[in-house]
């Protein structure tokens, strides 16, 4: 009987890649642009404040949450995946 973490493990390899390129974009055009503040946070008080008219607005906050959005079920498969049990060789699921 294999652990949570040792699946977890196991599977890393094949999630590596999603991971890490949601990581990479949700630093990069997620928070974008870094000065004063990110824009995501401002489209996200833009909702908050019931403000976010524009379409322009609308477009950014899509292009800013996208990256995030692709982490989070980058993330969530990976999780998931290791909920499975493993296959040991010579066995069919």
């Amino acid at each position: 009987m294999t652990t949570y973490q040792e699946r977890l493990q196991a599977n890393w390899p094949a999630h590596r890649g999603a991971v890490i390129a949601g990581v990479l974009g949700s630093l990069t055009l997620g928070l974008a642009p870094f000065y004063p503040h990110a824009h995501l946070y401002k489209q996200i008080l833009n909702i908050v404040h019931g403000t976010l008219t524009e379409s322009i607005d609308v477009l950014d906050l899509l292009m800013h949450g996208a990256p995030w959005v692709f982490l989070l079920v980058a993330l969530a498969r990976f999780f998931v995946s290791a909920q499975a049990p493993l296959s040991t060789p010579g066995e069919h699921p």
